[in-house]
């Protein structure tokens, strides 16, 4: 593993289905996006390694995310891609909303009303949020306040257009 952290570039190791605490860590030092699309879980310390790196991260396959994975990958310096994600808890949202890059989220099918609140307070750039089927009106109302590019779709799409001001 340091040999492939070594190579320069874009690195795509989609086929992994698995990732060790120290293999991560090797990763962590690659300079290029990382594509892991394979992964479908992650721990802490993995995360925490990752998100040292510098350069796009490719996580797609992650279903969940524990707060404390929230936290340390929101701290990554670039774009965040967790569309594979079909529940966030609150505590995870705030963490990731304090990421300083693109958030894809599009697997998410629902947000409670804190949780939209707090990614409403993304400032990092792209918020794809685009997987939503339902939304609270307190929820769509947060979420007409995000002031980045907001991806959403159909009936939620025009819910929070509704309350855009």
């Amino acid at each position: 593993m340091q040999a492939l952290a070594q190579r320069k570039g874009d690195l795509d190791l989609s086929g992994l289905t698995s990732l060790s605490d120290a293999a991560a860590q090797a990763l962590a030092q690659h300079k290029g996006d990382l594509a892991l699309r394979g992964l479908t879980s992650l721990s802490d310390a993995a995360a925490q390694a990752l998100a040292k790196r510098k350069g796009d991260l490719y996580l797609p396959g992650l279903t969940s995310l524990s707060a404390a994975a929230a936290q340390a990958l929101a701290q990554h310096k670039g774009d965040l891609d967790l569309r594979g994600l079909t529940s966030l808890s609150d505590a995870a949202a705030q963490a990731l909303a304090q990421h300083k890059g693109d958030l894809d989220l599009r697997g998410l099918t629902s947000l409670s009303d804190a949780a939209a609140q707090a990614l409403a307070q993304h400032k990092g750039g792209d918020l794809s949020l685009s997987g939503l089927t339902s939304l609270s009106a307190a929820a769509a109302q947060a979420l007409a306040q995000y002031e980045g590019a907001l991806s959403l779709e159909g009936e939620v799409e025009r819910k929070v257009d509704r309350y855009r001001s």
